[in-house]
């Protein structure tokens, strides 16, 4: 009686640990390394670049078509509709090859001056539509095409959206500069008068710094305390010579898609 019982409990343990084998196994292979968390913000892209499309472009329109991950929505979009006569002006090599990729009419501000929007992504949109964009390091391109419109659309997952800068996004504020002056501009931007903490952004793929299309590098200015008067900011940064560019967007929105984990799309528009 007493070895039958104990064959019971081996079989049982056996099973047990068979169990908590493949339970670890469905673990790793679902949600290690984020992937199911990437696979939901994809889905909210999307339904926020779709939204965006739908809402705006028209046969005819003249589109800025910004850089980053969910831009390629924006893209397959506009092309399944099959709109016609729709010219696409890029912000980045990025958003050139998708243009050409989805044979849409490639042109660019020398050609196409003036455009009806752009849609582009962000790091982060605050409650004032203040925006933190170059994390993929195109945001000179993307605010001279912004810039170029008649308005520009933001499209992006929930997780972009904020009361305050810096509340989502912890990486800093983007600066392109002139490489030859990169030094420099990390000593101001360290300085009492802004009480930034810059980087120079480091290349994964290559030896040295990210060199942006426009030949120049990336600083990404931190900051722990809740910026204030961002306007003043953008400018007070912006005039540091060597300085190209900011990542600062301030008063050149006034309307936000924000994809949701349930499907939906939140409009955030003033």
């Amino acid at each position: 009686m007493l070895a039958f019982k104990n064959k019971n409990i081996l079989f049982l343990n056996s099973k047990l640990i068979l169990l908590q084998h493949n339970f670890k196994r469905f673990i790793i292979r679902n949600y290690t390394n984020n992937s199911y968390s990437r696979m939901s913000l994809d889905n909210c892209k999307k339904v926020a670049a779709y939204k965006a499309v739908d809402d705006f472009v028209r046969d005819g329109s003249k589109v800025g078509i910004g850089s980053g991950s969910t831009i390629k929505y924006a893209v397959d979009r506009i092309k399944e509709l099959g709109l016609k006569n729709v010219i696409c002006v890029p912000t980045s090599f990025q958003s050139t090859q998708l243009i050409v990729e989805a044979g849409l009419e490639l042109s660019d501000l020398s050609r196409t001056p003036e455009l009806d929007i752009t849609i582009d992504g962000a790091d982060e949109v605050d409650k004032d539509f203040n925006l933190i964009k170059g994390g993929g390091g195109c945001q000179l391109q993307e605010k001279i095409v912004a810039y170029s419109s008649k308005k520009l659309i933001i499209v992006a997952d929930y997780t972009k959206e904020s009361t305050e800068l810096g509340e989502n996004w912890k990486k800093g504020i983007p600066i392109e500069v002139v490489p030859m002056a990169y030094v420099p501009v990390m000593k101001k931007l360290e300085s009492s008068s802004f009480g930034l903490s810059p980087k120079l952004r480091m290349a994964v793929n290559k030896a040295g710094p990210v060199v942006t299309d426009n030949g120049n590098f990336i600083i990404d200015a931190q900051f722990s305390k809740p910026l204030s008067n961002i306007p003043q900011l953008a400018i007070d940064i912006k005039m540091i010579p060597g300085v190209v560019e900011t990542g600062l967007f301030v008063n050149m929105t006034k309307t936000a898609y924000f994809g949701q984990t349930d499907g939906t799309c939140k409009l955030k528009s003033i």
